[in-house]
């Protein structure tokens, strides 16, 4: 793997003993979940934007449980992880609205609903134990949010409280208040969120420009220079490249930025969904190996186990028997709920096909959906993959194998299709969802000495929680603001983009009008990106590229694109330098907290400003100054950023340097023989 290797050892044993799996932390997480999810959903339907809640949630269960007596981190770990489930599987708002923008459903129905979320997120559980071993424990994958949870547990573990936790305390709170403090500036908008400049290119036109955003260079600082290099390279073919040339001849100024942006949404977007397509299903052929080793470790440790031997307590998955059972017997349900969805609709003649084809759809793609997240998540991130360009191979993988199975149809038959289409995509994404964070968790699990199974548990309890609280959020939102593009929304309606664009690619192939052209465009580019890649593995060590990276480059906007890289250039400069320190180790350890500080700053505030929209129906409620501020704000916010980083990186060096100095002369000091 390319991705930098995090100087955080795995916790391969710990003490026996500790508080888990307790009643305490499932109520705490499920309270939690409560405020965390609806945050993300409001925040999701507005912008199309949804926040990681493993951090926040860490850092709050720590705050409660330290007035309980024996609490330990692995129990805090459960808080988070529940949390964590429940706020993740919100994401399926970017594909249920669609069905009310169809005009299909009125409002959401709230058994079926919760069903749907419920059965796809407990899949999304199951298929990713056997993927712990693949891609968690043997793999070097960086995981940025699930050591930056780790990294919160245990410098806030009370149990531990050496000199250098104490350090490595001082460090993310000081990155945590820069982050946040910067945001909150920029809400008041004093400050840019971020910039950008359009320009053109020949005839055509693109943008530059970045999201100010310090929990980015903290993803990066984490991820690596190889997966930021490969970022860079996609972020260059969409934008300098295939930007230009599709707007080329537009009616209008083509150095619009709002032309140039729909463009992108609309066509060089497309291309991208291809480039990753490719790019997924190459990655899956490569680590399909060490996940058929991973099912075959987990069964021989299942077996084990039964015949009374003893496993460490940081590999005792479910069983993989249970992990089957639950799998095939989730089936049955499933089938019912697309079986009753075909009930009074012209499908109903040929529901017993469409049912089976889209089961055994669930059942395979669903495996391959939780590998690509998961893998995904690993690189870059929970928060930063780009979970709805899986939901567009989905939708269009799904919408091909329906049409081919029921054949094409016109006005009502066509609207059912589209409406079963995605139901389907559905609950493959909350497959997607769920396993897209539920590797984070497990990787925060492997770090802090958790046990798989409970933890495993504690994921399936936060799937069921935020299936119960999901669907009453939903409809508030349908009844207070509807949905944009769905019959007689209004104003005020919420944008709801992701399940906008998946309606709408899913009408494109079963109604035509989808553009083959451009994916099959991105396709050849993955194409060619999985062969540069495996030349350079061939031909160096030193050098890669990974495809998924790449073909994320370019279906991401520019604005969270381009951060990561400078995250990741940063942090390899910082880690030269921690190389000659006295503990290089240590001196890296306070990066990766300073990274882990960037990230929690940044989504304590989202927590807190998702709240304070919700609660005003404002998207700017903090705002003191108007767009006449804004060329000030830019300057300034460029400015203010670039002296946060550097004084932070600054700030850490120097304490990296101290903790030499008292090393050294402890060392000076010790009495010799």
């Amino acid at each position: 793997m390319p991705a930098r290797t995090t100087p955080t050892a795995p916790a391969a044993t710990r003490p026996s003993g500790l508080r888990e799996l307790t009643i305490r932390s499932v109520i705490i997480g499920g309270i939690i979940t409560l405020v965390f999810t609806a945050a993300n959903v409001y925040l999701g339907l507005k912008v199309g934007l949804t926040f990681a809640t493993s951090i926040p949630a860490a850092v709050i269960s720590m705050a409660v449980l330290r007035f309980f007596r024996d609490h330990s981190i692995v129990e805090n770990n459960i808080v988070q992880t529940i949390a964590s489930a429940a706020g993740t599987l919100s994401a399926i708002i970017f594909v249920l609205p669609g069905l009310i923008m169809l005009g299909y459903w009125t409002g959401f129905p709230y058994w079926t609903t919760v069903a749907v979320c419920f059965f796809g997120g407990v899949l999304g559980v199951m298929y990713s134990i056997p993927l712990r071993r693949a891609l968690v424990t043997g793999s070097d994958l960086p995981y940025p949010e699930g050591v930056a949870a780790a990294e919160v547990l245990r410098v806030g573990d009370s149990t531990e409280g050496a000199e250098e936790n104490k350090r490595g305390l001082k460090v993310i709170v000081g990155g945590a208040l820069g982050a946040a403090g910067y945001l909150l500036v920029a809400k008041l908008k004093l400050l840019a969120e971020g910039v950008e400049k359009a320009f053109r290119v020949g005839a055509g036109g693109s943008i530059v420009g970045s999201s100010l955003s310090l929990a980015l260079i903290g993803v990066g600082h984490l991820v690596g220079i190889a997966v930021g290099i490969s970022m860079i390279v996609g972020l260059v073919i969409s934008w300098g490249i295939l930007l230009p040339m599709r707007t080329a001849g537009v009616a209008g100024n083509p150095a619009d930025a709002d032309a140039i942006r729909a463009v992108f949404a609309s066509d060089v977007r497309l291309i991208g969904a291809g480039a990753m397509g490719v790019a997924a299903v190459w990655t899956l052929l490569k680590i399909i190996g060490p996940i058929l080793n991973g099912i075959k470790d987990a069964l021989a440790s299942t077996n084990a186990r039964a015949a009374g031997q003893e496993v460490p307590i940081t590999e005792r998955d479910l069983s993989i028997k249970v992990v089957g059972g639950v799998t095939l017997a989730s089936m049955l349900p499933i089938g019912a709920l697309l079986w009753l969805f075909t009930r009074g609709t012209p499908l109903e003649g040929n529901a017993t096909g469409l049912v089976i084809t889209s089961i055994l759809y669930v059942l395979l793609v669903g495996l391959f959906v939780a590998s690509v997240c998961g893998y995904m998540a690993g690189l870059i991130g929970a928060s930063n993959s780009p979970i709805s360009g899986v939901g567009i191979i989905v939708a269009v993988t799904a919408a091909l194998l329906i049409k081919a199975v029921h054949g094409a149809g016109t006005g009502a038959t066509t609207e059912a299709l589209v409406a079963y289409t995605l139901f389907t995509t559905a609950v493959v994404f909350g497959v997607a969802t769920i396993s897209n964070d539920n590797l984070q968790d497990l990787k925060t699990g492997q770090l802090v000495g958790a046990t798989p199974w409970k933890q495993q548990v504690a994921l399936v309890i936060g799937v069921a929680f935020g299936s119960l609280i999901i669907p009453p959020i939903l409809q508030v939102m349908n009844t207070s603001f509807g949905f944009a593009g769905a019959p007689g929304a209004g104003e005020d309606a919420l944008a709801a983009p992701q399940a906008s664009l998946i309606s709408t690619l899913a009408k494109g192939v079963l109604g035509g009008g989808l553009d083959w052209g451009l994916i099959g465009l991105g396709a050849l580019i993955g194409a060619v990106v999985v062969a540069v890649d495996e030349i350079l593995h061939k031909t160096t060590t030193r050098f890669s590229l990974p495809p998924l990276a790449v073909g994320m480059g370019m279906y991401l906007p520019i604005d969270l694109t381009l951060m990561i890289p400078i995250g990741a250039v940063l942090g390899l400069f910082y880690d030269r330098w921690a190389e000659h320190r006295a503990n290089p180790e240590s001196a890296k350890r306070l990066g990766v907290l300073l990274a882990t500080g960037l990230i929690v700053g940044e989504s304590l505030f989202g927590v807190l400003f998702a709240g304070i929209v919700a609660a005003t129906g404002d998207e700017a409620p903090l705002a003191i100054m108007g767009k006449d501020f804004a060329p000030i704000a830019n300057i300034a916010g460029i400015l203010v950023f670039a002296g946060i980083i550097l004084g932070l990186y600054a700030w850490v060096r120097r304490l990296a340097a101290s903790a030499d100095g008292l090393r050294q002369g402890a060392v000076g000091a010790t009495p010799t023989a």
